[in-house]
């Protein structure tokens, strides 16, 4: 099964609504610190509704504590950003790939971009890049949920 990695998150109900979708689908949720938030947060807590005993949440202290996790389990790492040139939808998905998102600010440092086994973009027709609109990117928990579907999909997981 696929897993979700956070960068940093920022925005406590943007966590709570990706928890909610990892909870839905038996996705395992990794969250790199530092968050922009205690965990703790009622608003994190509420965007997760109830659904937080089912949420497989990983903690990591760090980006190398996360990558020294990921080195031991394998699995290829996918970065996601609206900088990244291919398509979410062309690329073909693995049981054990990390989805890594970043933080809604200013998303993947580019050390991480470097070490990724491919990047990834959805792609957005009114986007600042295609200059026929003014939107920089997606809400983190949309992305995660375009991005988690289209991977549980390809890989005839019975819950999309």
């Amino acid at each position: 099964m696929p897993r979700v990695v956070l960068y940093q998150p920022e925005i406590p109900p943007n966590t709570g609504n990706v928890a909610r979708s990892c909870a839905a689908t038996g996705t395992e949720l990794h969250l790199i610190e530092p968050l922009g938030f205690e965990i703790s947060d009622r608003r994190l807590r509420r965007a997760g509704l109830d659904y937080w005993p089912w949420v497989r949440l990983q903690r990591h202290p760090s980006t190398e504590a996360f990558l020294e996790q990921r080195e031991r389990l394998g699995g290829r790492l996918l970065a996601l950003s609206s900088h990244a040139s291919r398509r979410y939808t062309d690329h073909p998905y693995q049981a054990d790939d990390w989805l890594l998102f970043g933080r809604e600010s200013d998303g993947l440092p580019e050390s991480l971009l470097a070490i990724a086994d491919a990047c990834l973009t959805i792609p957005m027709p009114c986007s600042l890049a295609s200059g026929r609109g003014g939107v920089r990117s997606l809400n983190l928990s949309v992305a995660v949920g375009v991005v988690l579907f289209e991977t549980l999909r390809q890989l005839g997981h019975p819950n999309p």
